[in-house]
C-alpha cells in the first residue's frame, strides 16, 4: 500500500518535472508574441479619463480571461480531433489584425473617415467606453489564439497530461503578465506624483526629478504605444501568414523577417480595407435608395 502511494509520488513529481521543463519551453516560444500583445493592449487600454483606466483595464483584463476560457478546451479538441482547421483559424484572425492596423494608419493619413469618432458623437461616454472595451477584447481574443497555439505547438506531440497543464499555464501568465506591466503604464502619472511626494526637501531632490520625469513620460509613452501597437498588429498578421505560406516565405528568403512581416501585413490591410470601405458605401447607397 504505502509502496503504492511512493510510486504514485514519484509519477506525479516526474510529470511536474515534464511540465515546468515544457513550460519554460513554451514561454519562451511566445515571448516575441506577448511583447506584440503588451503593445496592442496598451495602446487599447490608453485613451480613457485617468479615473476610467483601472476600471477599463479591469474589464479588459476579465474578458481576456474569458477569452482564454474558451479557446483552451477548443484549442485542444483542435489539437485531438481537427488540427487541420487551426492554421486556417489563425489567418482568419490575422486578417482582422491586419484591416484594424492599416485601417489606422488609413485614419492618420486623412484616407478614410474615422468612422468610431464619427459614431461616437451622438453617442453617450458610457456607451462610447463600452464600445471600445469590447473592441480590445476582440483584439485580445485573436492575439490569445497564437499565443495558445504557439504554445500547443511548443509542446507537440507530448501526452495531454503534459500539454493541458503547460497551455494553460503560459496562457493565463500572458493575461496577468501584460495586463499588470499595461496597469503601470497608464498609472505612470500617479506613480510620478506618489514619488514627488516622497521629497522633503527644497523641490530639487531625486524624488521630484524622477518624479517629474515618470509625469512628463506618459503622454509621450502614450503616443509612442499608438504607433507601436498599430505596427505590432500588422507584424502578427504579417508573420501568421508568412510563416503558414510556404510560397510567401520563400518569395521573402532575401529580406528581413520583419519588413516582410509588416509589408505582407499592410498588404493584407490595405485589400481588406478596400473592401470593407466598398461594402460600406455599397450598402450606404442601397439604403439611401430604398
Amino acid at each position: 500500500m504505502a509502496g503504492g502511494f511512493f510510486a504514485l509520488f514519484d509519477d506525479v513529481a516526474a510529470l511536474m518535472d515534464d511540465v515546468a521543463v515544457m513550460g519554460k519551453t513554451a514561454a519562451k516560444k511566445t515571448a516575441g508574441i506577448l511583447g506584440d500583445d503588451l503593445a496592442v493592449n496598451a495602446n487599447k487600454a490608453a485613451g480613457f479619463p485617468p479615473s476610467r483606466e483601472l476600471p477599463v483595464l479591469w474589464a479588459i483584463m476579465k474578458g481576456s480571461f474569458l477569452n482564454k476560457l474558451i479557446l483552451l478546451p477548443l484549442a485542444f479538441l483542435l489539437s485531438a480531433f481537427a488540427p487541420w482547421a487551426i492554421t486556417p483559424i489563425l489567418m482568419l484572425g490575422g486578417v482582422y489584425l491586419a484591416y484594424e492596423g492599416a485601417e489606422k494608419i488609413f485614419e492618420w493619413f486623412g484616407w478614410i473617415a474615422h468612422e468610431e469618432h464619427k459614431e461616437e458623437i451622438s453617442e453617450d461616454v458610457l456607451t462610447a467606453e463600452k464600445k471600445k472595451i469590447r473592441s480590445a477584447i476582440v483584439t485580445d481574443f485573436i492575439l490569445s489564439i497564437e499565443i495558445v497555439i504557439i504554445a500547443l505547438g511548443a509542446v507537440e506531440g507530448e501526452p495531454l497530461s503534459v500539454q493541458i497543464p503547460v497551455v494553460t499555464f503560459v496562457a493565463f501568465l500572458a493575461t496577468l503578465g501584460v495586463y499588470g506591466l499595461v496597469a503601470l503604464i497608464v498609472r505612470l502619472d500617479d506613480i510620478g506624483y506618489a514619488v514627488m511626494r516622497l521629497d522633503d526637501g527644497d523641490g530639487k531632490g531625486a524624488p521630484i526629478v524622477i518624479g517629474r520625469f515618470l509625469v512628463a513620460s506618459l503622454p509621450r509613452i502614450v503616443r509612442a504605444l499608438s504607433v507601436i501597437g498599430t505596427l505590432a498588429m500588422l507584424l502578427v498578421s504579417g508573420g501568421i501568414f508568412v510563416h503558414h505560406l510556404p510560397t510567401l516565405h520563400r518569395w521573402g528568403e532575401h529580406v528581413p523577417g520583419i519588413l516582410l512581416d509588416l509589408s505582407v501585413g499592410m498588404i493584407l490591410g490595405a485589400v481588406s480595407v478596400g473592401i470593407v470601405v466598398t461594402l460600406r458605401a455599397l450598402l450606404k447607397r442601397f439604403s439611401s435608395r430604398s
